[in-house]
């Protein structure tokens, strides 16, 4: 019997938005391996799937990438699951997939949210071309270094941001894209999603006026 590694899609907020093949996969697996087993173990209670949990996070993925291919070669069926999201896209996972792809091993996607898919699709910006940046650097001189170089990009800019740190980089981009067209999407899929649309600068006053909570995506309108 041949293993397979599974990279399965979860919801990035809301539980109905898991496809009945994730959870055909998540329940014929021998074991998942999750970036929090806690959050990941309420998902699975939540569809009544009770399987093996381990760990594989930031802090893990390069101890755990071979250990998972081992598991893979012997014929396991290993699935892998993020806290919210695509496995890989700003979260753990391309260890584990560049592991098992240097073995020759079978990999499947178990396609379903993004967030950064998403907030595009509704964000009204163009969608034939973007660019997803992921999160900025933190400190100033390489966020704007990194900015600048995303200035001359045609397509839409697609950037993951904290509601702690939102404030800071509308800041850099309005000193970088004053005059483009902006969306600020959070809080995607739940009860409180909300899309913002303006410049740089209308998007900063309006959370330093209102206190930001949930992650955001940060859209910006592609280069000329």
């Amino acid at each position: 019997m041949s293993g397979k590694l599974s990279l399965v899609a979860t919801p990035i907020g809301n539980m109905e938005d898991i496809t009945l093949r994730a959870l055909r996969v998540l329940s014929e697996a021998d074991v998942i391996f999750a970036e929090d087993t806690r959050h990941t173990s309420n998902l699975l209670t939540h569809h009544e799937i009770r399987k093996p949990l381990q760990s594989c996070h930031d802090f893990s993925e390069a101890r755990r990438s071979s250990e998972i291919a081992d598991r893979v070669a012997a014929g396991g069926r290993v699935a892998l699951v993020s806290d919210a999201g695509t496995p890989g896209i700003s979260d753990p996972g391309f260890r584990v997939v560049r592991a098992c792809v240097e073995r020759g091993l079978e990999i499947e996607a178990i396609p379903g949210p993004c967030a950064a898919i998403a907030a595009l699709s509704a964000s009204g910006l163009a969608t034939d071309e973007f660019h997803f940046v992921g999160f900025l650097p933190v400190k100033s001189g390489a966020c704007e270094r990194r900015l600048r170089e995303l200035s001359i990009i045609p397509g839409t800019l697609i950037i993951y941001e904290s509601p702690y740190r939102i404030a800071r980089t509308l800041e850099r981009i309005a000193a970088i894209f004053p005059d483009r067209r902006m969306v600020a999407a959070r809080e995607l899929t739940k009860k409180f999603e909300e899309f913002r649309r303006g410049t740089a600068a209308t998007l900063l006053a309006h959370f330093q006026a209102h206190v930001p909570r949930g992650e955001f995506v940060i859209l910006v309108e592609g280069g000329e």
